[in-house]
């Protein structure tokens, strides 16, 4: 005997189907057919057995009753001739489909129901069932094996059994005969009856048959054998009662009892003693032959050897009955039919429970047990889960195997497994955690620029995984600890612990950073034990746990990091490890943090150096300025502005930005910015400027280029003269709100451009706002130039921008005593509200960025005089009373005599030395300017007379009136002028 798998015992057929190869060649045909039949209605307990066959003439498909046992042929007298196509009959189902076939004798669904039921029946009883299976020729089926059985469905084992019979017996007539020959059909052969009595000694099952009436109990010889009983025994069924053993004879008799009251199967397994003393098990299975009134007058059965399959059956039992894993086994109405004693310490008692429905004990508080027991029965598939047992708390791994008598099913406690695989799983995900944690904070510092970056980094980080209310970083400079960031701290302990000695201000940070190793502290009891002398830093904090963390970066400490707790805590293993390998990744990222902010004070402080302290104010024009660096990067950059006053209350605006970032570009803006006030203030006009200074950049070398717009408003003619090399082209916002871009045609960037430059002449409105600025403002990565543009134009279009792009009041005129503080107010909002609205201070900028606005003013005419001089000597006469009655008209007497002459000796040189037309002009403004013109191009330069000399002293007596003077050239000639100071009016 062996066992399958799932805990499957083999049983008697299995058995018997290797000794169906042990059957002698000394079988007919016919009684191999007689000793399938005679198996098949043993293993099913039938009453009955038939063999039809396809024997009838060609074409008929007729099934004939070739072979029947159990009951005579006149029994079966309606099923001599069936027809293959009638699938209201066993037999004819089982050749159509070829598959075992199970249904009642006749299934009433037929055409000629009424006439099938008369004829099915016979003397059958109303509830004959029919079993039947193909018999196969070459590759057909030809006939069919049926037994005659009560309604209990056959089970797996024997439906399998039944396939194995008629596969052997159909193998076995498909051989060919011994005998050359032509050899009679199988079923005419006679039966000597020999062959088939041995074949069913050697398979170890008997016949019997028992007369109800007479008592008298016939054995066949393999039947006598099995029993142990001699030929010579009297043939009574007292004989057959004698020989069970004692213990099984109730059981057997009550049994027998059943049949004959309900007229059905006998089933029945006992213990046999034999006369030689020897005792084994038998199975004994019988079916009753009933008279015309339908009592029964004969039970005819078959008994067999059980002996081996018993003794493994109760030794898998006993296996199974004190294995260490739980095992029960329910029946088809969920009735609990063993446990083992395992199982009995979940469900209960055997007495208690054994026989009772399983879902009456603890297996019924089991969530979805009971359903998923119901879907693997109907499944019929094994299955597996784990569940949870609600008399113990522990976790079992049930597996559930279906049965033909129900279900199996084997309960492993798993809960120790389960533990360990939950503490492991629960370490994996610590792990993947603090990996997360670690590459997330790995990540964030990488894009941590400056210290107020890392501090708020370490707080997204640090804070809230761990529950943590508090963060606090501070460095070491010149042994104090300073506070550089915190989260989560009032300002008073803040200034407390700002700037305190590093060695005895705080012990446990001394000690922290002294040791290298960090302290976790639990409570602030336990703070207060550690240092007496803080007692009322816990309080004053408002913390009450702590983590302090040595700040340790190139093997050297540079301070520490305190992460700190509202209420009281341990510290786990696992986060005093990653609290520590954390704060080792903030250390390192501060540090670069910090030498970062240094080296961008520098450059800021740097480019604050090179760009204009100090702006003028001139009155021609109103102006508010902004720079911004870039936000990411250390370098500085080469954006600059400037605001040069020119004369005759002229104005010269001027913005650039050498491409690039770095020293070398940042000298480069300041030699720019040199080159240009130099030559601003040698009064040449934009074109050559921007020549000159393309002259610089070109001498750089070929990777040096800069871009700039030079401007020259003068406010006595409104005119603007502009010259653009490769700059973003300025915006005037006109006095009604409207913005227009000056795209005047742009010559290439300084360094790259070949002169001469473009100049163009605007006359531009009173009061008008001129923007310039540099590509930072407009343009980005994200954001092209012109899209830039137009989004500067409608910052300006905005209520906002109206209210403070406009003129706002009254304007003030150009001139003496003129204020523009509330406008220049004005414009210095407007430039915060541009560069807020171009550049949000959250959003990172590559490039630095320079903004000039200047308000546009008129020199009002009243403050204007204009003469023209005849080119004779008496033109400095004429000029003087020229002088004089337009002083006293603007009540600056007291500026006459200086003015009278410095008029006459500018219009004698111009008598003496040049010629014609001579023009006399005075502007009033914040200086009194006269200015004298003429149409020769010579420059007057001073001269250093001598003693002795008559002339050369005239420039000298300029110059030392004049608060300066000057010459610049026109379109006719020159110009030479001088600017007085205007002493302020007496009130």
């Amino acid at each position: 005997m062996s066992t399958e798998p799932a805990g499957r015992v083999r049983t008697w057929c299995d058995e018997r189907l290797p000794l169906l190869s042990a059957v002698g060649v000394q079988l007919t045909d016919r009684e191999v057919m007689e000793y399938a039949l005679t198996q098949a209605v043993s293993e099913l307990g039938g009453i009955a057995g038939a063999v039809h066959w396809s024997c009838g003439p060609a074409g008929s498909h007729e099934l004939r009753l070739v072979l029947a046992g159990g009951l005579p042929r006149s029994a079966l007298q309606e099923w001599e001739e069936i027809r293959e196509d009638d699938r209201a009959l066993a037999p004819a189902r089982a050749v159509q489909d070829g598959a075992f076939v199970w249904m009642p004798a006749t299934d009433g669904h037929g055409p000629d129901t009424e006439r099938v039921r008369t004829r099915a029946h016979g003397r059958l009883p109303p509830a004959t069932m029919v079993a039947a299976v193909p018999l196969f020729g070459e590759d057909a089926p030809v006939g069919a094996l049926s037994v005659f059985t009560g309604p209990g469905a056959p089970t797996e084992d024997q439906r399998g059994f039944l396939l194995e019979m008629a596969r052997w017996a159909s193998g076995r007539l498909s051989r060919p005969p011994p005998v050359a020959g032509r050899a009679p059909p199988w079923w005419q052969q006679q039966s000597t009856g020999a062959g088939l009595r041995q074949a069913l000694v050697a398979t170890r099952v008997g016949s019997w048959e028992w007369d109800i009436r007479t008592g008298e109990m016939v054995w066949d010889v393999a039947g006598l054998g099995l029993l142990g009983i001699p030929e010579d025994y009297e043939r009574r069924i007292e004989s057959w009662v004698g020989l069970i053993h004692p213990e099984d004879v109730p059981r057997v008799m009550a049994a027998t009892q059943e049949a004959l009251q309900g007229h059905g199967v006998y089933d029945a397994e006992y213990r046999v003693c034999r006369p030689d003393g020897t005792t084994g098990w038998v199975q004994s299975r019988a079916h009753l032959a009933l008279d015309g009134h339908g009592e029964p007058v004969r039970m005819i059965g078959r008994v067999w050897d059980t002996t081996e399959s018993r003794i493994a059956r109760e030794s898998v039992g006993q296996a199974l009955r004190f294995m260490s894993d739980a095992f029960l086994a329910v029946n088809r109405e969920w009735r609990i039919t063993f446990l083992n004693v395992e199982a009995e310490r979940l469900v209960g008692p055997s007495v208690d429970v054994l026989g009772g429905p399983l879902w009456e004990g603890p297996a019924g508080l089991v969530p979805e047990l009971e359903a998923r027991c119901r879907h693997a029965a109907l499944d019929g598939t094994p299955v597996g889960f784990d569940i949870q047992w609600p008399t113990d708390a522990r976790w079992y791994h049930i597996r559930l195997v279906p049965v033909p008598d129900g279900l199996t099913a084997y309960l492993t406690d798993v809960t120790d497994t389960r533990n360990r695989a939950a503490r492991r799983e629960a370490a994996e995900r610590s792990a993947a955690e603090q990996a997360v944690r670690i590459r997330g904070l790995t990540s964030a510092l990488a894009e941590a620029v400056t210290t107020h970056d890392v501090v708020d980094v370490a707080a997204a980080h640090m804070l809230s995984p761990f529950g943590a209310s508090g963060l606090l970083i501070q460095v070491l400079e010149s042994e104090r600890l300073h506070v550089v960031g915190a989260v989560g701290y009032p300002q008073a302990f803040l200034h407390k612990v700002n700037g305190i000695p590093a060695t005895d201000g705080h012990p446990l940070l001394h000690e922290v950073i002294a040791s290298r190793h960090p302290r976790f502290i639990a409570s602030a009891t336990e703070y207060i034990e550690l240092a007496p002398g803080l007692a009322g830093y816990p309080a004053l904090a408002e913390k009450n746990a702590w983590a302090m963390l040595p700040l340790i970066a190139s093997g050297e400490p540079s301070g520490v990091c305190v992460v700190s707790f509202a209420e009281a805590r341990r510290f786990s293993t696992d986060e005093r490890t990653l609290l520590t390998a954390l704060s080792g990744m903030v250390a390192h990222s501060l540090a670069r943090a910090r030498l970062y902010d240094a080296e961008h004070a520098r450059a800021q402080a740097l480019q604050r150096g090179l760009l204009p302290q100090d702006l003028p104010a001139p009155s021609a024009v109103t102006t508010a300025v902004r720079y911004l660096p870039a936000s990411s990067g250390t370098e500085v950059g080469g954006d600059w502005y400037d605001i040069i006053p020119l004369s005759a209350e002229r104005v010269a605006l001027v913005i650039g930005d050498v491409m690039g970032h770095g020293l070398a570009e940042a000298a480069t803006m300041g030699r720019l910015r040199t080159a240009v006030h130099t030559l601003a203030h040698l009064e040449l006009p934009p074109e050559e400027v921007l020549a000159h200074l393309n002259d610089i950049v070109s001498d750089l070398g070929d990777d040096s280029y800069a871009t700039c717009l030079y401007a020259v408003y003068d406010p006595v003619s409104g005119v603007c003269s502009m010259a653009r090399a490769g700059h973003p082209p300025p915006l005037l916002v006109h006095p009604g709100g409207t913005v227009e871009c000056l795209d005047i045609e742009p010559d290439p960037p300084l360094g790259a451009a070949e002169p001469p430059f473009g100049t163009v002449e605007l006359r531009l409105p009173a009061h008008g706002l001129l923007v310039l600025y540099t590509d930072g403002l407009v343009e980005s990565a994200t954001r092209d130039i012109d899209v830039g543009i137009a989004e500067c134009s409608g910052v300006f279009t905005t209520d906002l921008g109206r209210r403070l792009a406009g003129p706002g009041g009254p304007p003030p005129a150009c001139g003496p005593g003129e204020d523009h503080r509330e406008d220049r107010r004005r414009l210095d909002r407007l430039c915060d509200t541009l560069i807020d609205a171009m550049l949000p201070a959250q959003q990172l900028t590559t490039d630095d960025t320079a903004v000039l606005v200047a308000r546009l003013h008129r020199t009002a005419p009243e403050n204007i005089a204009v003469w023209r001089l005849p080119d004779e000597p008496v033109a400095a006469s004429l000029a003087r009373d020229h002088v004089r009655e337009q002083l006293e008209a603007w009540h600056l007497g007291e500026l006459v005599m200086t003015t009278e002459l410095l008029a006459s000796e500018l219009v004698g040189n111009v008598v003496r030395h040049a010629r014609g037309p001579v023009q006399l002009r005075l502007i009033r403004g914040r200086s009194l300017i006269c200015e004298v013109s003429d149409g020769s191009a010579t420059t007057p330069r001073i001269r250093r007379a001598a003693e002795m000399d008559e002339g050369g002293r005239g420039l000298q007596l300029v110059a030392t009136l004049s608060q300066r003077w000057g010459t610049r050239y026109t379109a006719d000639g020159k110009c030479i002028w001088t600017e007085q100071h205007i002493p302020p009016r007496r009130p």
